[in-house]
């Protein structure tokens, strides 16, 4: 039996809104993030008067704490990509879990000087105050409604590639330290993700979108490897305003093809309404 997709223009479904990206910084958490690690410099300082027994304990708990506020931090970003997205993975790795444990237990090692009991009730506390402050972990996938495992596993893992080329483009960006360069590569990564978004919403995208969320996405990468190579060596305008150039175009077809998707699918539903109607007029059912 055939099985009905769940896209933007079938019945009871939400329309997909283009242009909407979520990809909000959460600076709240982060900054919370970053107390988290400045509050392990106390250990840090007062490890050199107390003793071997008391350098060893303060260096590992200190050790701890910083280690559980960069996996916190991680685990934001992680959050923050899963969040944004209508079909992905939860991450593979629960980074906040593990930093709540590690802050647990970097906080019993810095009090067991006051006994054991002390040292592990601070540490559980010190655990449950972190996973208040910055929550659990996505633990499920995330999957478009209506869709079979099958076709949301090739839609997440398309995606994830894609925003690996992103990635990588974003960092090669940064290593120049040129900021127009650096805010016309996060132009495009934004226009991108539109499209990313548009397949989301409907899967059967996908083939049609294949092609720009691999191949182009590669060669745009490819292309920023080369620019930065080149930069490397000496600055050269015309290398990129050829650069500039290139983004420029990718853009515009990226917008383009995004633009075709949602028309595509604007016209998929204006067939789904005739055969409706044609179906209810066979049943004697008058529409006005």
């Amino acid at each position: 039996m055939a099985q009905r997709y769940g896209g933007e223009f079938s019945p009871d479904s939400t329309p997909k809104k283009q242009g909407t990206l979520r990809h909000a910084t959460p600076q709240r958490g982060r900054s919370r993030a970053v107390i988290l690690g400045l509050a392990g410099i106390p250990l840090l300082v007062t490890a050199f008067g107390a003793g071997p027994t008391g350098l060893a304990a303060n260096l590992i708990a200190f050790a701890s704490i910083a280690l559980a506020a960069w996996l916190t931090r991680e685990g934001l970003e992680a959050e923050e990509a899963y969040n944004a997205r209508t079909i992905s993975r939860r991450p593979a790795i629960p980074r906040k879990l593990f930093g709540a444990v590690l802050t647990g237990l970097g906080v019993g090692i810095a009090t067991f000087d006051g006994g054991l009991v002390n040292g592990v009730l601070y540490g559980v506390i010190a655990a449950a105050l972190h996973i208040t402050a910055f929550g659990f972990d996505p633990m499920k996938n995330k999957v478009a409604e209506g869709v079979d495992d099958f076709q949301n596993e090739r839609v997440a893992k398309a995606v994830d590639e894609a925003e690996a080329h992103l990635t990588n483009m974003a960092e090669l960006a940064a290593e120049t330290k040129d900021r127009v360069l650096i805010a016309r590569v996060d132009a495009f990564r934004t226009t991108a993700r539109e499209m990313f978004r548009t397949v989301e919403n409907d899967p059967r995208d996908l083939p049609a979108a294949r092609r720009y969320l691999g191949v182009y996405l590669q060669g745009a990468r490819d292309a920023t490897k080369q620019y930065v190579d080149l930069t490397r060596r000496s600055e050269n305008a015309d290398a990129k305003a050829s650069y500039m150039a290139l983004l420029d175009d990718l853009e515009a077809n990226f917008t383009a093809k995004t633009q075709k998707l949602l028309t595509n699918n604007k016209d998929a539903l204006n067939i789904e309404i005739d055969v409706l109607r044609d179906r209810l007029q066979r049943e004697g059912i008058t529409l006005r």
